[in-house]
């Protein structure tokens, strides 16, 4: 089915930071769209604001009249959605036209020209970096991000432009749907071995995903990954770093909150950028999205206003709280390197400030295989306050609990084990100099009480 045989646009998996970027493009188009999720959230609610028909039972009669003609219809579903699911065998039996997220972005990174941001970590913020610098330039662009921009509070942007920025989602192998022009790989630290099953297996992946940028466009790779690209011969590469490659920083200084830098490049230096989210691991985020940017046609001035301007990302470093008595952050953070690079920035700032984690590990299996890498990295904190294990799509592995996290927390590192339902208590009880929520699990809901509950304190000191 092409694009301009759509007429209506199902989703099964509504409510997934990535599919509502979907959804909304196709609202704009001024399509019928629907779809299911389990549960409410303020994302879908927002989605039902602006157009969007959701429901959240698994039942084939809430499927709207025009969602049910396969001839006009697309289906687009999440793979975190279970086969059996009654919905989705319906469309199946009746021969709909379904296709994964990732397949309808492969579409449109063959009409348009695709910038995408790959890796374990650090993607969605240098896609949403990309995108801003990219919006805002005379270029301008069509952005689907993994997470609500702080500048556009969408993770959608549409434009008349001919580029799209692209956040490739190793999930599953979801990025091999793409054909990117140009594309960064921040990182390649294994990850879903549920779904992977080796190291090899994730860094092989990757592999490929290098051999279907198009000719004529470009890889930016950071330097000193374990995997081997296989770029076409007329695909350009560069590599980056935070003080070596192609394109790195010099005479970066951290004072007063503020951080800036060079932005070294073989097209042009760029002296003096600021970075408007002033986090020391987006020195690196924003050399990547400077980068590809430079590549295709930004301006030294636009490069520096765009990285000014950028305001960051919900749930990435996302400050909450900043005062010189309390500091409070949420940060999506759940892979051991993610933790790691979390809490070496907020070290780096707050170097004679007790800093408190309150952690919810993401999924068994995670927590099974990288349990040593997890404590490793808390323990560069003061204190960790580890919460029961988010499931997500998984049911229960025996004997696999946050307390293998817990137990081999290095010595000194004050530490605590809590279920989820007594958050807020313990933070009523006790007092904070730098607390930090991190996980992808849903803890974050919390995020509002816990601001408002410490603000309540601070105005009581």
């Amino acid at each position: 089915m092409e694009l301009k045989d759509i007429k209506a646009v199902y989703f099964v998996g509504a409510g997934g930071i990535g599919m509502s970027a979907i959804a909304r493009y196709f609202i704009k188009k001024g399509l019928v769209v629907a779809g299911y999720d389990k549960t409410p959230s303020d994302l879908t609610k927002r989605l039902e604001t602006e157009g969007m028909l959701i429901h959240y039972e698994e039942n084939v009669d809430e499927i709207p009249h025009e969602c049910k003609k396969k001839e006009s219809c697309l289906v687009i579903f999440t793979p975190a959605i279970p086969a059996e699911h009654k919905e989705l065998t319906f469309f199946r039996e009746n021969g709909f036209e379904i296709q994964k997220r990732a397949q309808v972005l492969g579409t449109l990174t063959k009409s348009h020209k695709g910038l995408c941001v790959a890796g374990t970590h650090g993607k969605t913020t240098t896609s949403t970096m990309c995108a801003h610098i990219m919006h805002q330039s005379h270029l301008d662009c069509n952005a689907f991000l993994g997470g609500i921009s702080k500048n556009y509070g969408t993770n959608y942007i549409l434009s008349d432009s001919d580029f799209v920025v692209i956040e490739a989602d190793e999930f599953d192998r979801s990025f091999h749907w793409l054909r990117p022009w140009m594309s960064v790989i921040t990182s390649t630290d294994p990850d879903h071995l549920d779904i992977y099953g080796t190291k090899e297996a994730y860094l092989e992946s990757f592999r490929h995903y290098t051999e279907l940028i198009q000719p004529g466009g470009a890889l930016i790779i950071h330097r000193d990954l374990e995997m081997k690209e296989n770029i076409q011969p007329d695909v350009r590469r560069y590599d980056y770093s935070l003080n070596e490659g192609d394109f790195h920083a010099e005479n970066i200084c951290i004072e007063n909150g503020e951080i800036t830098f060079d932005f070294i490049s073989p097209i042009e230096s760029i002296k003096g950028i600021q970075l408007g989210q002033p986090v020391p691991i987006n020195i690196e985020n924003g050399i990547a999205a400077m980068a590809m940017a430079q590549l295709n046609g930004c301006t030294a001035e636009e490069l520096k206003y765009g990285m000014q301007t950028y305001g960051g990302v919900d749930r990435r470093f996302d400050f909450k709280i900043k005062t010189c008595k309390m500091v409070f952050l949420s940060d999506y953070a759940h892979h051991p390197k993610e933790i790691y690079q979390s809490a070496k920035s907020i070290r780096e700032l707050y170097k004679d400030k007790h800093i408190t984690a309150i952690f919810q590990p993401h999924l068994y299996t995670r927590t099974r295989d990288f349990y040593k890498d997890f404590a490793d990295a808390l323990s560069q904190l003061d204190e960790v306050i580890l919460t029961e294990i988010y499931p997500a799509r998984e049911l229960p592995i025996e004997g696999v609990t946050s307390k293998l996290i817990y137990d081999n927390l290095k010595p000194g590192v004050k530490k605590e084990m809590i279920q989820k339902a007594d958050v807020l208590n313990y933070i009523k009880e006790h007092d904070f100099e730098v607390l930090i929520v991190l996980g992808a699990g849903d803890l974050d809901n919390q995020v509002p009480q816990i601001t408002k509950l410490l603000n309540s304190k601070l105005e009581n000191s």
